[in-house]
């Protein structure tokens, strides 16, 4: 029983953990073996490649599938918790990146949703330790998070507008210019207000080519406001945490002089604050 449970300990660190030499080397084998199973499906979906190479990619894919599996039972075995792994986002994201090849006996084409595998290289983040990009995405969160109800003011006013000039357009052009209905009309307001410009249904009078060029040229102002919003929320954001690390005191264990967090070395004795 003791030799079981040093074996599950064992098992957890190395699956689990990244600390380790073992449990890093893990990871990096792991990742790359998503990056190849999303390549083998993505590749399969190419129509010249599957008549090809059919069963070479078949084999791949359950290669890919068992190894998944084999590490899907390990994870849960040495987790002191199962349920708790199960029920967890990356317990659901392993679980995810499995079923699909499995579900091709019930219905044919499912296997091509092992692509979510991909999501599981967010554990990159773990493994490189990227703390300071971490930070910037926190950064980031609290800005848009305080954006929100700017952003959202402006979306409503967009779609006010896209509402008003589909219906003008519908008017103006009319069913025999392709301007059908409402519902479409206001479909190209979206078209041209962004500048995508799919040219699939275009304005044939004088005057609705006007009422496009006005909203093109006011789709050009509209997509500059919520960047504005944003980038306003994140200058915020980065001036409150400096003034934050200002205000905080971090003082040297050797002659006691107190310094800014941000400081790695004692302006006094040049003793390092960071040990």
């Amino acid at each position: 029983m003791h030799m079981r449970s040093r074996l599950r300990k064992h098992i957890y660190i190395i699956i689990h953990g990244t600390n380790t030499k073992a449990g890093r080397a893990f990871d990096v084998v792991l990742l790359w073996t998503i990056m190849a199973s999303v390549l083998t499906v993505t590749l399969e979906s190419v129509a010249e490649l599957n008549n090809k190479y059919h069963d070479l990619f078949l084999v791949a894919e359950w290669f890919f599938t068992i190894c998944f599996t084999i590490e899907y039972i390990l994870r849960i075995y040495s987790h002191p918790r199962p349920l708790v792994y199960l029920f967890s986002f990356y317990g659901l994201i392993d679980l995810l990146s499995v079923l699909p090849t499995y579900l091709i006996w019930l219905v044919p084409g499912y296997h091509y949703l092992v692509t979510i595998r991909i999501l599981r290289l967010l554990r990159v983040f773990r493994i490189l330790k990227l703390t300071a990009y971490i930070h910037n995405a926190q950064m980031l969160k609290k800005a848009l998070a305080a954006s929100m109800h700017k952003i959202l003011v402006f979306i409503l006013t967009v779609c006010i507008l896209v509402l008003i000039f589909g219906t003008i357009i519908y008017v103006v052009e009319g069913g025999q210019n392709g301007f059908t209905s409402i519902p479409k009309s206001i479909y190209w307001a979206i078209v041209t207000i962004t500048t995508v410009g799919y040219g699939d249904i275009t304005p044939s009078t004088a005057l609705g080519q006007v009422i496009s060029s006005v909203i093109m040229l006011m789709g050009y102002a509209i997509i500059a406001v919520p960047t504005g919003i944003v980038t306003v929320e994140l200058s915020k954001t980065s001036l409150a945490h400096d003034a934050s690390l200002q205000t905080k005191d971090n003082t040297c264990v050797n002659c006691g002089q107190a310094h800014v967090q941000a400081a790695n070395f004692c302006s006094n004795c040049g003793t390092s604050l960071r040990t």
